[in-house]
């Protein structure tokens, strides 16, 4: 049996398989001051579906894979620890000068953002490292040791290192880290040539400073996690999500907690890829998870989902940048929870402000007092009250509709009604100007894509966005509600290693070549070594950071390690760029050299066997609920019919108006639309 969990922002998804391949799923409200304590009680559920204990339960499973928020959170809250960066004399200025460049040159009202460690928590290191890797100044250990003294004194909880060339010759930081472990036994650090092995100075820094500030409250909070989930009889091989669409084992985690800032949204197009793949839709696949706090946008071209170094948490070149390869997520303050309000103008607003956890929709009873998108949703009749979370969760009705007349539709004089459809109609309006911004930016045309509605809100507005878009159809997955978690089953162990190296066509060093590919697969192998839940060979590809000479930034190019170091190695990579650049940036250069900065590797080895992923649904649940009155924007109320997802044939073609109910999700069909079950479950819209 495997375990699969993802911590969001108001509910924590549980899917489980079987061994003999069933699926089944939960949802259970999110603990935001204790986040394990959700997780728990998402496995008592499915402990007592079984007549477990949940005991009984852990006792038999033996993979649980975990996905979280906790990283990125921390870092956003700026409950990080307090951190030193140690640099090469003279470079202190790495974090505070980034890489040049303003998100509006002339706009001098924008501050410059703050670095992500102060200047006075950088300190400089007497040593010097040359490009060559030769040492043109050596390390000063007495130096080293005075400065770390003074780091004792002020009390600080992680230290981040960053020499220069150290991806070249990386003997200093090396030595740092062996001072560090003696004279500040205890302090967690890192040695940025270890995390990132870029050439460029502020994003090794600005990664080996995020990843030695998230050490201390990662490894508690893995440490918490898994004492508890071993004192509940767990057994086997404990895993999390990583950003870049993986797993890797919690003590790799521990050691690189850099690797899982992007966790859970990481893993919505993963699992959107195999649905659309399953549906055989279009070649471009727009992925939209919809939770109760954010909206989270990926995409899918050709069945390669992308993946990018240019995460910054927050706003580009305001943020800080994490350098770490991460799947390409887009998060939008817009959801379920999102809070609807008129502001000092008269103007409606929804979001980015949300109810989350805590207190939640005024309708959830537990103290919340702002109406959201939700509240809209159990006005409109869209949500049956009784029927919330598969009825585990009543929900006020009343109060939902009081609170939208006191403080959306009287301030706007309009009906109940007509208020909470602009509620929804103005949170569907940013969820589509955000996917229309991160398409056409990539050259894609939405009407040309298909949308993969994911989290338990999307079925509420996805019918609205797709028309928005264009889209001639909407796919929403029978695991739809819990995507996150079910792309958490799908996805691969994965783990990347990179090195430094500098190869130009014109000089084509292939010994050099051979011995960074050799030194990368075997750091892959080590760790395919470590990790027992691999169940199938480990797979190794490589990708070389390449340019044409006198280029400033660089392209990732795929090889092939036996065809580059053969005869015509050069000539092959070379077309293979050229190929690239021109797909990129429309043009190439055959006159210039290709110049070769970087190697990475990147080893996936599948954990789960090639298997139909189908929801296992018991036939109790199946059976449609009686007609209700919703309210659909230009046709008032209708008498609607109350479908059972389970309960449709698949292939039977249905017309709108219609509500589609699981015990995860509500579907909402205007009479505009049309639909149908497909053969893998999943609830195919044409709007």
């Amino acid at each position: 049996m495997r375990l699969a969990s993802d911590t969001g922002g108001t509910f924590t998804d549980l899917v489980v398989e079987e061994d003999d391949g069933r699926i089944t799923m939960y949802k259970s409200p999110t603990v935001p001051d204790d986040p394990v304590l959700g997780v728990l009680r998402a496995l008592e559920l499915a402990a007592e579906d079984r007549g477990l204990s949940l005991q009984e339960l852990m006792a038999r499973a033996d993979t649980f894979i975990h996905g979280t928020t906790h990283a990125i959170n921390a870092i956003i809250t700026g409950n990080v620890a307090r951190t030193a960066l140690l640099v090469t004399k003279g470079h202190r200025d790495i974090l505070v000068f980034r890489e040049g460049g303003r998100v509006e040159p002339f706009n001098q009202s924008i501050p410059f953002p703050r670095p992500y460690i102060p200047r006075d928590l950088t300190y400089e290191i007497p040593e010097r490292i040359l490009s060559t890797g030769a040492i043109h100044r050596d390390l000063d250990e007495a130096a080293v040791i005075g400065v770390l003294q003074s780091l004792k004194e002020q009390q600080v909880e992680a230290v981040a290192v960053c020499l220069l060339w150290a991806t070249i010759n990386p003997a200093h930081e090396l030595r740092v880290g062996e001072l560090i472990a003696e004279h500040l036994p205890g302090v967690p650090y890192t040695l940025a040539h270890d995390v990132n092995p870029t050439l460029r100075e502020f994003r090794r820094a600005s990664s080996a400073a995020i990843d030695a500030s998230l050490k201390p409250l990662m490894g508690h909070y893995l440490s918490g996690l898994t004492d508890r989930i071993r004192g509940e009889g767990f057994t086997g091989d404990i895993m999390l999500l990583t950003s870049s669409g993986g797993m890797v084992d919690a003590a790799e985690v521990a050691r690189s907690p850099i690797k899982v800032i992007n966790s859970g949204p990481s893993m919505a197009p993963i699992s959107g890829h195999y649905y659309a793949r399953a549906e055989a839709q279009a070649d471009d696949v727009i992925v939209a998870d919809t939770g109760g706090t954010t909206y989270d946008i990926s995409l899918v071209r050709k069945g390669v989902v992308p993946i990018t170094r240019e995460l910054w948490i927050g706003r580009p070149l305001l943020g800080h940048l994490v350098g770490y390869p991460s799947v390409e997520v887009k998060s939008v303050g817009a959801g379920g929870g999102s809070i609807a309000h008129v502001d000092q103008g008269g103007l409606l607003r929804v979001g980015p402000q949300s109810a989350g956890a805590k207190p939640g929709p005024v309708c959830y009873r537990q103290g919340g007092t702002k109406p959201t998108v939700t509240d809209a949703s159990v006005a409109l009749g869209h949500i049956d009250p009784d029927f919330f979370l598969g009825g585990r969760i009543k929900l006020d009705r009343p109060a939902a509709i009081e609170a939208i007349r006191k403080q959306v539709a009287e301030p706007l004089g309009m009906s109940v009604d007509e208020a909470s459809w602009q509620i929804i109609a103005l949170a569907t309006e940013g969820m589509v100007q955000a996917i229309a911004d991160i398409t056409v930016a990539q050259g894609i045309d939405p009407a040309n894509a298909v949308l993969i509605g994911g989290g338990g809100a999307a079925g509420l507005n996805s019918t609205f966005i797709a028309r928005r878009l264009g889209c001639k159809s909407l796919v929403i997955p029978e695991t739809g509600a819990a995507l996150s978690a079910a792309g958490a089953m799908m996805s691969p162990l994965i783990s990347e290693y990179a090195t430094s190296i500098f190869v130009s066509s014109d000089r084509f060093d292939r010994e050099a070549l051979a011995a960074a590919i050799e030194r990368l697969r075997a750091k892959c192998e080590d760790f395919a070594s470590r990790s027992p839940a691999a169940s199938g060979a480990p797979r190794i590809s490589f990708v070389a950071e390449a340019r044409y000479e006198g280029q400033v930034w660089d392209i990732d190019v795929k090889f092939d390690p036996q065809k580059i170091l053969g005869p015509d190695g050069s000539e092959i990579f070379r077309a293979g760029f050229d190929d690239m650049h021109e797909q990129i940036f429309a043009v190439r250069d055959p006159g210039s050299a290709v110049e070769i900065i970087g190697i990475r590797a990147t080893l996936r080895a599948d954990i789960r066997r090639d298997v139909e992923f189908r929801l296992h649904s018991p036939g109790a649940l199946s059976g449609d609920h009686r007609p209700r009155e919703i309210y659909f924007h230009g046709y008032g109320r209708l008498q609607t019919p109350v479908l059972r997802l389970e309960a449709i044939a698949p292939g039977r073609p249905g017309q709108g108006p219609a509500i589609i109910e699981s015990a995860f999700t509500t579907i909402v069909v205007d009479p505009d639309a049309r639909f149908h079950r497909s053969g893998t479950g999943s609830i195919v819209i044409h709007p």
